[in-house]
């Protein structure tokens, strides 16, 4: 018997390049960026900081290195952070922010909603006068979508009022928005309205929008310039990035695109719940799924080629441009089949 074809919803990240976005790095104008500043990653640079409203912005090769090199510019050694629960720099970044920026992690209960706090907690947690044998608390670190929430958004009043309620604290406010455009789809406002009041943002060119890799770091100049040379010192530098930064131009044009990614997994959501399952109706392209045995389900799931991984205590669906609605609905009918099968 013939294996299906799997329906990959691990992440949105296993998209692959279409024809026009290999045409375009393979026309791409390029330079040493190390040397001279690839005229293409400029390019690039130039338009994902006029999107997010900051003055500059860098390519880096991952949000993972985004963030760690925005968190070992904010902080000292041994100095505080504070992050909502479940943050992607507390949770998927291999404790770099400890290990390699030497900060010390707080994370915040989400007071407010899915994935964020109460201003007020946060004026709580900034701790101003304490002993000076005390943490020093200098940094919050928000996330827009909130990955463990199950891709959740923040709206702009709310991001404005927590990042002003870390200036009250004497913090400094990092932003990781790795996909803060699915944020900005879903919430019907441009990027920059998202962005108020931080000091360094970082956003992805390789989930949803189907580059093959790539995020960008972005802030003011002397930010900017002092994380050039940290991307050097931890190997992030690359000679001929054009190359890379042409596919990330094109993923830019396509994140209006991002509404057909939420409208499946809301899609999904529903069928899922329609055989049974305790899901949460999803704001983006994220659905977590409550199940007894999250091993046990994932193995079915992968037998039936519908492939998805754990998260919070969670099974975790992303829906991306690579699934169709045609898709989903296969995936719905596999796994209610199953079911079925096991009554």
């Amino acid at each position: 018997m013939t294996k299906p074809a799997p329906i990959d919803l691990r992440s949105d990240t296993v998209t692959r390049p279409d024809d026009s976005m290999y045409a375009a790095m393979s026309a791409a104008q390029v330079g040493d960026d190390v040397l001279d500043h690839d005229p293409t990653m400029r390019a690039l640079e130039d338009e994902v900081a006029r999107l997010l409203g900051t003055a500059a912005a860098l390519w880096v090769p991952t949000g993972t290195q985004g963030n760690l090199i925005a968190l070992a510019l904010h902080l000292r050694r041994g100095d505080r952070f504070l992050a909502p629960r479940g943050a992607h720099v507390l949770t998927h970044e291999l404790g770099s922010a400890a290990w390699l920026a030497g900060g010390m992690p707080d994370p915040l209960e989400w007071s407010a909603g899915p994935g964020r706090p109460t201003p007020d907690v946060i004026r709580a947690s900034a701790d101003g006068g304490a002993r000076y044998d005390a943490l020093r608390t200098t940094l919050l670190c928000l996330e827009n979508t909130h990955n463990e929430a199950g891709g959740a958004v923040v709206p702009p009043h709310e991001h404005a009022q927590l990042a002003a309620a870390a200036r009250d604290g004497g913090l400094a406010v990092h932003l990781d928005g790795a996909r803060l455009w699915n944020a900005s789809v879903a919430l019907g406002v441009p990027p920059a309205a998202l962005t108020v009041g931080v000091d360094s943002a970082q956003v992805c060119l390789s989930k949803g929008l189907g580059a093959p890799v790539g995020s960008v770091l972005a802030g003011d100049r002397d930010f900017i310039a002092e994380a050039r040379r940290m991307r050097k010192a931890l190997g992030g530098g690359v000679r001929q990035g054009g190359v890379l930064a042409a596919a990330g131009l094109i993923a830019l044009k396509r994140i209006d695109q991002l509404a057909e990614d939420h409208a499946h997994a809301a899609r999904l959501a529903t069928g899922l719940a329609g055989l049974g399952f305790d899901v949460t109706t999803p704001q983006t392209n994220i659905v977590l799924a409550a199940v007894p045995d999250v091993r046990l389900s994932l193995a079915r799931m992968r037998a039936l080629g519908v492939l998805a991984v754990p998260m919070a205590g969670k099974i975790r669906f992303v829906t991306h441009r690579d699934v169709t609605e045609a898709d989903v609905d296969e995936a719905l009918r596999r796994i209610g089949e199953d079911q079925g099968g096991q009554r």
